[in-house]
């Protein structure tokens, strides 16, 4: 799979673009805020359905306009797919593909995989479990459809039981039966999300390994391990072993949404005791493993973005990174930097050959 073009109109600072792409390396080189992780986010819109850096839809459009349209071109299985996502305010987000709406937007999630790699990713570290779940539930989402809904569904039954314990603090009363109600719903969905996030790990961990320690020249001991309540006591247990605390608290403090997962450094906090660069390597390594899931079980190579990738990794890193990404296990990449030099002398020394964009306010040129 691979993205043939892409067209902007009043999408961040795009007034109005249009790009063709190569089959392999295309780099968007130029000044900070000059548009090129915008471009990326735009790729990013078209395959997932929403930006990468900002959930709400309406702050993507530029200012002074009413709306913001973005158009590619896929060459998926040798077949030409149009893609087109349109927002206007006060408006539903609108999805075609070929010219079809779709009826939701569940449909086109993991059509047209991508991986994204950015200085953002650092909140997958740095911040609370719900990052390190999301990134989880985004990689299984590509892979299998159902997930997606039984999520969907999973946090309606908690929004309800949640919901009943407000209530019961406030009369200082409740039905039996309607909270146990709750209670099978949320474990019959638990129990499905569990078990598939179970397996994502155990396929996924041994490809973290390999691309880490192939980054770091087995230099480093990392571990990634999946940590879920449910690994020890049963969800029925444990929601009976919780209700006391759960009606002082007025949420549900048990289940799969407390799941987290567990990065160390030399059986050390990865967060407290990594350096940047071994920090950045461990989450190259993540989305590179994320990439091979993907390609797993999609059959065919998704897109590679590589968002300021070269920033806080030295040298041996930065070379090993294109190195292997530009090997013939990965298919269509995008790269954004700052230096056409750096990018050029990058991708010479491994004799890969790069087709460069120059990005200035919006305007995207060959370089």
């Amino acid at each position: 799979m691979w993205l043939k073009n892409i067209t902007l109109l009043n999408f961040k600072n795009y007034t109005d673009a249009n790009v063709s792409f190569s089959k392999t390396v295309n780099a968007f080189v130029g000044d900070n805020g000059a548009g090129k992780t915008n471009l990326l986010d735009a790729i990013h819109y078209l395959c997932l359905c929403k930006g990468y850096f900002n959930p709400i839809d309406t702050q993507q459009i530029k200012t002074g306009h009413d709306l913001f349209m973005i158009q590619g071109d896929f060459d998926r299985e040798e077949k030409n797919e149009k893609i087109t996502c349109g927002v206007k305010r006060n408006q539903k987000k609108q999805f075609k593909r070929n010219k079809k709406e779709y009826d939701k937007l569940a449909n086109h999630i993991g059509l047209f995989p991508l991986v994204m790699i950015s200085p953002y990713d650092t909140n997958i570290i740095m911040e609370g479990s719900e990052e390190r779940r999301r990134f989880m539930d985004n990689v299984i989402s590509q892979t299998d459809m159902h997930y997606l809904d039984e999520l969907i569904l999973y946090n309606r039954h908690l929004l309800n039981r949640n919901a009943l314990l407000k209530q019961i603090a406030i009369t200082r009363s409740y039905d039996p039966t309607l909270l146990e109600i709750y209670n099978e719903q949320l474990i019959a969905s638990g129990a499905k999300i569990y078990a598939k996030r179970q397996q994502f790990m155990i396929e996924f961990i041994p490809l973290f390994d390999k691309y880490y320690q192939f980054l770091t020249n087995d230099k480093e001991q990392v571990s990634l391990q999946y940590q879920s309540q449910l690994n020890d006591t049963p969800f029925e247990q444990l929601l009976q072993q919780s209700i006391e605390k759960d009606k002082i608290l007025e949420r549900t403090t048990t289940g799969i949404h407390k799941d987290d997962l567990i990065f160390t450094l030399s059986d050390m906090p990865l967060k407290k005791f990594g350096s940047q660069g071994q920090q950045k390597s461990f989450l190259i390594a993540l989305k590179l493993a994320q990439y091979a899931y993907l390609q797993k079980y999609k059959g065919f190579k998704p897109l590679l973005l590589l968002d300021d990738i070269f920033d806080k990794l030295d040298d041996s890193r930065m070379h090993k990174l294109m190195e292997m990404v530009s090997h013939h296990d990965f298919g269509q990449i995008f790269i954004t930097d700052t230096g056409k030099e750096r990018v050029t002398a990058v991708f010479n020394k491994i004799d890969v050959p790069v087709t460069l964009f120059e990005v200035t306010n919006g305007a995207i040129n060959h370089a």
